[in-house]
C-alpha cells in the first residue's frame, strides 16, 4: 500500500479523546474525555500538530475526520455491535484486562473474540495507513491493538511504528496462558520500539522473547532502548521502560478565588480535621471497596472519630456490562450504605459517594482539598491520578497513600506504601498518615514538597520527549 495521507505524526489507541454528548438543546457535541490516556497525549499531539486515529465511542457511526480547538486532526474509526462486545468488552476486557493484572478474576479465552480482536486491528491498520504520510511516525497505544504494529508492517514498511503499553505486562508464565500468545507477540514486534512503564514490565516481555527462541541483547533500561530483539525475518526491535506522567501545568495553580471555592466544599463536608479522598475507574483491580473496608475498621475500632474523618469516593463509571464490573459496583456501594449506616448521620455522611465523571476543573478541587489521597490498586500501570495529585499541592499540603503494587510507587517513594491485599497495612497506612499529619506536618511537607518535585521534574513532556527519542534512533538504526 502506497502513502495518500498527509500526517508525519499518527497517534493511534482505541477511543479518541473526545466523547459526543448533546446539549440541553439537543445539539450533540464532542467534549474532551477524561482518562490518564487522554491527559498524557493530548499535549503531545498538540505540540506536533498531529492526528489521532480512535473509535468515536458510538456504535456503526464515524463521522468525518475533524479538528479540536487545539489544531488536532481527530479520524474515526467505525465499529459494529460486535465489534464493541467481542473486541472491546470481550478479548480485550475480559481476556486481556485480567491477564495482564495477574489473574485477579480468570480471563475468558473465546475464540469469536479473538477473531473479531484480530478484524478490528485489521480495521484501525487500515484507517492509520490512509492518513499516515510517506514515512510518518506512528505511536500505537496499548492492550487494545497489539496486532496493529505487525499489520502496519505489512502494509506500509516505510512508516517508524512505536507501541507503548500502558497497562502491567505480566510475567511470562503467565503469558503464556493466552492460546493466541504467538500471534500477539509477533503482532507487537512489528514495531521499532516497544515501550512499557517498569523495566519490570519491559523484563518480563525480554523473558517471553526469550523463551520463545528469539535473540535478546541487553537489558531493560529507563528512558532508553537497554535491549534489542532480533526477529525472525532480521529485524532489531528496541524495549525500554519509559514511565508515563501528567502535564502538571494543566493542573493549575491555586489562587485566593480557588481557596474559598475549596473552605466551602470542606464546609459543605462539616469542615472535617482529615478528609481521605479516592478517585478511580470503578475497576475491580483498583481496590476501591478494601480501601473503604479498611475505613471502616478503623471507625469500628475507635481508632478514628466519624465527626472527624470523613471519606471522600469519586467512582467513575467503567465497563458496566461486563459481570465483574458490575459485581465490583455493587460491593462498593453496599459498602458505603453500611459504613453511612452504621457511623454517619443524617445530617453528616462519614463516606461521600459519587459514581459519575467530574471535569478536570472540578476534580482539581478535590485534590486540592484532600488531606490523604487514597490510591490502592492490586496491580497498577502507573496511575496517573497520584500523580496529578501530588501536582495539586505545591504547598507541601497533604500526604499520598499508595500501593506498592502501582507502577507510581517506584517513583514516588515519600508516599505512604502499603499492600492491597493486606487489610492491616491499608490501615496501618491510613491511620498513620492521618497521626503524622497532625504530630509531625513539618515532616509531611517536606515529603510531600520531594514528591511535588519528583512529578514536576518528571512531567509528560520527558515520557513523550524521551519514547519519541528512542523511536527516532531506532528510525536511524533502520536507515
Amino acid at each position: 500500500m502506497t502513502a495518500s495521507g498527509s500526517n508525519s505524526f499518527v497517534v493511534v489507541a482505541n477511543r479518541l479523546p473526545v466523547d459526543l454528548t448533546t446539549t440541553t438543546d439537543g445539539q450533540r457535541e464532542w467534549v474532551p474525555s477524561p482518562g490518564g490516556l487522554v491527559a498524557a497525549l493530548s499535549p503531545v499531539l498538540e505540540s506536533h500538530q498531529g492526528c489521532w486515529v480512535g473509535w468515536p465511542g458510538i456504535i456503526d457511526e464515524a463521522p468525518e475526520a475533524f479538528r479540536t480547538d487545539k489544531g488536532v486532526l481527530l479520524h474515526p474509526v467505525k465499529l459494529g455491535a460486535t465489534d464493541f462486545q467481542e473486541f472491546y468488552e470481550g478479548f480485550s476486557n475480559a481476556t486481556l484486562w485480567p491477564l495482564y493484572h495477574d489473574l485477579i478474576v480468570t480471563p475468558v479465552y473465546n475464540r469469536d473474540w479473538w477473531d473479531t480482536y484480530r478484524e478490528v486491528n485489521l480495521k484501525f491498520a487500515a484507517e492509520v495507513a490512509e492518513v499516515a504520510a510517506e514515512g510518518a511516525t506512528v505511536w500505537v497505544q496499548d492492550y487494545q491493538l497489539q496486532l496493529l504494529p505487525g499489520i502496519l508492517r505489512q502494509m506500509r514498511p516505510d512508516l517508524t511504528i512505536g507501541f507503548f503499553l500502558h497497562i502491567p505486562f505480566p510475567n511470562a508464565d503467565l503469558f503464556r496462558q493466552l492460546p493466541w500468545r504467538d500471534e500477539t507477540v509477533r503482532g507487537l514486534l512489528g514495531a521499532d520500539l516497544i515501550g512499557f512503564h517498569l523495566e519490570s514490565n519491559a523484563t518480563n516481555f525480554l523473558d517471553l522473547a526469550r523463551s520463545m527462541g528469539l535473540e535478546v541483547e541487553g537489558n531493560a533500561a529507563t528512558r532508553e532502548i537497554g535491549a534489542k530483539i532480533t526477529t525472525n525475518d532480521g529485524r532489531e526491535v528496541g524495549v525500554g521502560a519509559f514511565p508515563i506522567s501528567i502535564d502538571v501545568a494543566s493542573m493549575g495553580t491555586f489562587d485566593d478565588t480557588d481557596a474559598e471555592k475549596i473552605a466551602q466544599m470542606r464546609g459543605e463536608l462539616g469542615d472535617p480535621s482529615t478528609i481521605i479522598l479516592g478517585i478511580d475507574r470503578l475497576d475491580y483491580t483498583k481496590g476501591i471497596l478494601q480501601r473503604l473496608l479498611a475505613f471502616e475498621e478503623l471507625l469500628e475500632t475507635g481508632a478514628v472519630e466519624p465527626a472527624d474523618v470523613t471519606f471522600v469516593q469519586v467512582a467513575t463509571p467503567s465497563r458496566e456490562r461486563i459481570e465483574q464490573y458490575r459485581v465490583a459496583r455493587s460491593k462498593v456501594e453496599e459498602a458505603v450504605g453500611r459504613i453511612n449506616g452504621r457511623f454517619g448521620t443524617i445530617a453528616h455522611p462519614v463516606v461521600h459517594y459519587l459514581h459519575r465523571s467530574l471535569p478536570k476543573d472540578e476534580l482539581r478541587y478535590y485534590f486540592r482539598m484532600a488531606d490523604i489521597m487514597a490510591v490502592t490498586p492490586f496491580k497498577d500501570g502507573m496511575n496517573l491520578v497520584a500523580k496529578e495529585y501530588v501536582a495539586c499541592h505545591d504547598d507541601g499540603t497533604g500526604a499520598l497513600v499508595l500501593s506498592e503494587f502501582a507502577g507510581a510507587a517506584a517513583e514516588l517513594t515519600q508516599a505512604s506504601l502499603c499492600n492491597p491485599f493486606d487489610m492491616e497495612s491499608v490501615k496501618r497506612s491510613l491511620l498513620n498518615t492521618i497521626q503524622s499529619l497532625q504530630s509531625s506536618p513539618e515532616m509531611m511537607t517536606e515529603r510531600m514538597h520531594q514528591l511535588h518535585q519528583q512529578v514536576t521534574e518528571h512531567d509528560v513532556n520527558l515520557w513523550a520527549d524521551a519514547f519519541l527519542h528512542c523511536l527516532e534512533e531506532s528510525r536511524a538504526h533502520h536507515a
